[in-house]
């Protein structure tokens, strides 16, 4: 059991298009209220998100860490502050915390010290994307990045596809958005024809777009992704 003196953990969601605020349910700000510290991955944009949910947020009044990926001494603060009582909330740079996200060693060192660990409902593209693509949303894998090198790259592409013709299983990933376009492209050519891809383009945006096509469509009307944010998923 959690011991009475250790603070709680929140992970607080955060919207993956900042125009759009409605994605982030209102009991997210009755979670923000109960925080005395905020461990983010971005503090600049962290505190933006959170003086829109809560105009009367004083930011000075709390205390800030970056999580930097969660080295010790961010850590050695995390136990601190939970021993101290302190409620924490955890917060992504974009979507929902310990996914996809280094903030997941923070919320493991809760679990290792007992803390209550609360987490709340918000967007992750991860999950909107399969959601929307109508591949196979029993077995799924989520590989992150791919590899930047294009001969690692292209043979984990065709490793990841037989993987989906083998077993059934949704391959999903994704990539820093100036180098999307080449990562389709790569697609295009290690990949067959046949295989299903869908592109979850710019998820709760104005601008989103979420299709599935064979990739003999997509080689007749290859859409442009630079430097818009986008997940890929492949489905037998």
């Amino acid at each position: 059991m959690a011991s009475a003196a250790l603070g709680a953990v929140y992970l607080i969601p955060c919207y993956l298009d900042e125009e759009h605020l409605e994605v982030i349910p209102p009991y997210v700000l009755e979670a923000v209220q109960q925080c005395q510290v905020f461990f983010v991955e971005n503090e600049r944009t962290a505190r933006r998100f959170l003086k829109r949910i809560w105009k009367e947020m004083v930011i000075d009044n709390y205390d800030w860490y970056a999580i930097h990926k969660a080295e010790m001494e961010v850590k050695d603060q995390f136990r601190q502050q939970l021993q101290r009582g302190k409620n924490i909330g955890i917060i992504s740079e974009a979507g929902c915390p310990g996914i996809a996200d280094p903030g997941q060693i923070l919320v493991a060192t809760a679990q290792q010290m007992g803390a209550p660990v609360k987490p709340l409902v918000g967007p992750s593209s991860i999950l909107l994307a399969l959601m929307a693509s109508g591949l196979n949303g029993q077995h799924f894998q989520f590989h992150g990045y791919l590899p930047i090198d294009a001969g690692a790259r292209n043979k984990l592409l065709k490793e990841l596809e037989q993987e989906s013709i083998r077993t059934g299983c949704t391959q999903i990933f994704i990539e820093t958005p100036y180098r999307n376009n080449a990562l389709l492209e790569a697609i295009l050519q290690q990949c067959r024809p046949d295989s299903r891809l869908c592109l979850a383009v710019d998820i709760t945006g104005t601008n989103e777009v979420i299709q599935t096509r064979t990739l003999r469509d997509w080689q007749k009307n290859k859409p442009e992704l630079h430097k818009r944010p986008a997940v890929f998923l492949i489905g037998s």
